[in-house]
């Protein structure tokens, strides 16, 4: 539920279809938010997305006590989406993995998914939590939709089932690959995931097995040691300017 910095008007993210001349029910959190937070009122504008149907801009029908209800005006954009990213990143320290999640979703991933590895320092994640971060981040940025964020999973359970034709953008921490730039340069744009490992680096097995697979891309992030959330941003970054949607 945010105030996109473009303009004044509120986006919202909404679960139901979109349509003209529908009236909707927006939940408690949103109702309050606009009228308690916002200070809106009936007939004032707000933008809804819902990841399909493109953005809509919908006005404030009726306020009670424990409903706001929105009106369908028209529709504002239709649904376009980002690149075909998957950002896989181990599992780190809550604040760490939050700031990556709503990253991810400023920089256009398509999904997020948290792995196990050797060496990872957390065992959970607070996915409602998340999601809602990646909501936030959604209607902050502009963007139609609102990345998936998946359930943990092993990464060696991930490699096993890989998807056939997705390369993976191989962060690699030991200091002998090119430089993502370089890496990329020359590749095609399609569906892409980029890897990033946890906070003590891949043990020596991942990495053999990682340098081993045919669909990976193995490229270095420059001579220091980042953060898995620099790294994270430093590499979606890069991918975006070599073969996302920053392109002209």
């Amino acid at each position: 539920m945010v105030l996109s910095e473009k303009s004044d008007m509120i986006r919202l993210y909404v679960p139901f279809d979109l349509a003209p001349g529908l009236t909707v029910t927006v939940d408690p959190d949103q109702g309050r938010y606009l009228t308690a937070v916002m200070r809106r009122g009936a007939g004032d504008e707000v933008a809804l997305f819902n990841g399909r149907d493109g953005e809509w801009r919908a006005v404030i029908a009726a306020v009670g006590k424990r409903a706001v209800q929105l009106r369908l005006e028209g529709q504002g954009r239709t649904q376009a989406t980002g690149p075909d990213l998957d950002l896989i990143c181990a599992l780190v320290k809550r604040t760490r993995l939050e700031v990556i999640i709503e990253k991810a979703a400023e920089l256009g991933a398509r999904r997020v998914r948290p792995v196990l590895t050797a060496r990872t320092n957390a065992e959970t994640a607070r996915l409602p939590r998340l999601r809602a971060i990646a909501v936030e981040a959604a209607e902050q940025t502009g963007r139609l939709d609102v990345p998936e964020i998946c359930e943990p999973c092993r990464l060696e359970t991930l490699l096993d089932g890989w998807e056939e034709g997705r390369r993976l953008l191989f962060c690699d921490e030991a200091g002998d690959s090119p430089p993502v730039t370089q890496a990329l340069a020359g590749r095609t744009d399609g569906p892409w995931a980029i890897l990033i490992g946890p906070e003590g680096g891949f043990s020596p097995q991942e990495r053999d097995r990682l340098r081993s697979l045919a669909f990976a891309v193995p490229a270095g992030l420059g001579p220091r040691i980042l953060r898995a959330d620099t790294a994270a941003i430093a590499a979606m970054t890069l991918w975006q300017a070599a073969l996302g949607d920053w392109r002209p």
